[in-house]
């Protein structure tokens, strides 16, 4: 699932979930701790996340920080209030929809 599309649409829900479980975290962190998670099957290129960090931090769901380690200036990503609600929400939507998708796939497991 390496070069799969599928988790492009789940790529903000990712993001949020992730920094609703650590206090910040910079991008390539994000990308290696996704990749580690899932055993290398999901790999979020760079391309695809910052466009993601800048929309949400631009919709006000995520805050930056700014620190210098080892000579570099890294850019450090945490929730913002409004990005602690809005995780919940869209970890309920994705929730909702891996249950129907469920039900789609294979109805005999349906209730």
């Amino acid at each position: 699932m390496a070069n799969s599309n599928l988790y492009k649409g789940s790529l903000t829900t990712i993001i949020l979930k992730l920094l609703s479980e650590h206090d910040k975290m910079y991008g390539y962190e994000i990308t290696q701790k996704v990749k580690t998670l899932t055993k290398g099957e999901l790999q979020i290129t760079e391309g695809a996340l910052y466009p993601s960090l800048h929309k949400l931090e631009a919709e006000g769901l995520l805050d930056v920080e700014v620190a210098k380690v080892d000579n570099r200036l890294r850019k450090y990503y945490k929730l913002t209030e409004k990005g602690t609600t809005e995780t919940v929400n869209k970890l309920s939507e994705l929730e909702q929809y891996i249950a129907t998708l469920q039900t789609l796939i294979n109805p005999k497991l349906s209730y």
